[in-house]
């Protein structure tokens, strides 16, 4: 969870959140939410979390809405990561559809400056 974290904030991801989803969902343990800027930033928030995990040998499972720029999900297995556009983000808010599952404390890397 948290290189997949390390990998959002190096493309300027904002607004993380993750989710202890492990007692509602039998297909993960848990939500990593972050919001990209532009359905570029979206792009490679995803691409960097993907590249980040794959070099560490965690693959992705599956990947959807890729090259679309609004919402890309990427399925680790033990972890889900959720890349919205922030007004996306907005609209399907995930964080109060899945407001009874615990926040999962993430320590959120500085940019680099």
């Amino acid at each position: 969870m948290q290189e997949a974290a390390a990998a959002a904030v190096s493309r300027n991801a904002t607004d993380l959140v993750a989710l202890d989803v492990s007692s509602r969902l039998a297909l993960t343990d848990a939500f990593l939410l972050v919001s990209g800027s532009s359905e570029r930033n979206v792009s490679a928030i995803a691409d960097a979390v993907d590249e980040r995990l794959g070099s560490l040998g965690v693959s992705v499972r599956r990947r959807e809405g890729r090259g679309s720029g609004h919402w890309e999900l990427l399925d680790f297995g033990d972890v889900v990561v959720h890349v919205f556009l922030q007004e996306d983000r907005e609209y399907y808010a995930l964080e109060r559809l899945w407001r009874d599952c615990p926040v999962i404390p993430i320590e959120e890397p500085a940019t680099a400056s």
